[in-house]
């Protein structure tokens, strides 16, 4: 039995995202697909005094709306977008329980990396937060494979070329997914359940689930993990 997760990078994500990369054996990161404006591989949200607010990374289109992820570049005219991050991530969460722990690691990242290719920034960041999480799960990008068929054909010859008998996808795959290819190669399809994550303390008045998991690791630190699914 192997399970495999094939999702694109995202920035900062939150914590079903990573509950998914611990719970399966190996992850592609497929960022091969088409980049679109306004989702959540160039933004995710955090929690400040005024309730949730957006962190986007300036992506510097330029017309080309069928670039691929993988190609799309930070705006030349916004290069100074990490310490706007950082500075509204120091106001929002300075009181929280184990931001000073934490501190030190992130800060590094946002104020030394000049990576300006989106999947490599969020793949910084989701190497980072893989560490303090302890989630160990391989990953390899889809770019080391050649893509054959339409949208789902192509990631059942992913899951054919890594050997997989299980795959685990997002809940909002239902509506374009073939599932009659993957039962085709003997293949079972799993949709993850992002519901029921239990609440934990939060700064900021009444609890918001969609935030990036940076929300839980500064307020909860080493109890991070009873507040997730697959530890």
């Amino acid at each position: 039995m192997k399970k495999l997760f094939i999702i694109q990078t995202n920035y900062i994500p939150w914590k079903g995202y990573f509950d998914a990369l611990n719970m399966v054996d190996e992850v592609i990161l497929y960022d091969d697909m088409q980049y679109t404006k306004n989702d959540w591989r160039n933004r995710n949200k955090i929690k400040t005094a005024q309730g949730a607010q957006w962190l986007t990374i300036p992506i510097d289109v330029k017309g080309k709306m069928q670039q691929k992820i993988s190609e799309a570049v930070v705006s030349d005219r916004y290069l100074d977008w990490r310490e706007g991050h950082w500075k509204t991530l120091q106001m929002s969460y300075s009181k929280a329980a184990y931001f000073k722990t934490f501190m030190g690691d992130f800060e590094n990242l946002y104020k030394n990396d000049k990576e300006i290719y989106l999947s490599k920034i969020n793949n910084s960041f989701i190497t980072l937060i893989n560490s303090i999480l302890g989630v160990k799960t391989p990953m390899r990008w889809s770019s080391e494979f050649e893509l054959k068929g339409d949208k789902t054909e192509k990631l059942v010859n992913l899951c054919i070329e890594t050997n997989t008998t299980d795959y685990f996808t997002g809940p909002s795959a239902r509506d374009y997914l073939n599932e009659s290819l993957f039962e085709k190669e003997g293949i079972r399809v799993h949709y993850l359940d992002y519901s029921n994550y239990p609440k934990y303390t939060q700064l900021y008045g009444d609890f918001v689930h969609e935030l990036s998991i940076l929300d839980l690791i500064f307020n909860e630190g080493p109890n991070m993990h009873k507040f997730m699914k697959s530890f």
